[in-house]
């Protein structure tokens, strides 16, 4: 049977994968979002979770964390030199769920009215989507 098949195909084996000009590769991350909903192997879902950290849905906090991310937030804006480590939700765009991200640096701007945070590095981040805040260890 291998033989066969080697035969039947013996004409297109050999050539190079074909790469698209009008279209670029899908990221491995977009690849294993479009597949999550049909993991039939076990432990295909941890794997992307561990990966891409995607997360179904968002995590909810309850208010006592909520409270100690803003001090530690208003802490971080009142010594601004002090470098931090903050993870947080960023919705997905195209489908529910998103991805757990973990940012490095410190805190430019806080803006209370938009409630957002501007990093030095230019990555704006919504308060509501900060998951945890703590000092970064040097």
């Amino acid at each position: 049977m291998r033989e066969d098949a080697a035969e039947k195909y013996a004409d297109i084996i050999n050539l190079p994968h074909p790469v698209s000009r009008r279209h670029p590769q899908m990221s491995m991350a977009d690849r294993a979002a479009q597949f999550s909903p049909f993991a039939a192997l076990n432990g295909h879902e941890e794997a992307i979770a561990e990966t891409a950290r995607i997360t179904e849905q968002r995590p909810i906090l309850d208010e006592t964390v909520k409270l100690e991310i803003s001090a530690q937030l208003q802490a971080a804006v009142e010594a601004p030199r002090r470098p931090l480590r903050i993870v947080y939700f960023k919705p997905d765009p195209r489908k529910s769920g998103g991805a757990c991200l973990e940012i490095y640096g410190r805190i430019q701007k806080l803006q209370p009215l938009e409630r957002q945070i501007i990093m030095e590095n230019g990555t704006r981040i919504l308060v509501d989507d900060v998951l945890e805040v703590s000092e970064q260890e040097a």
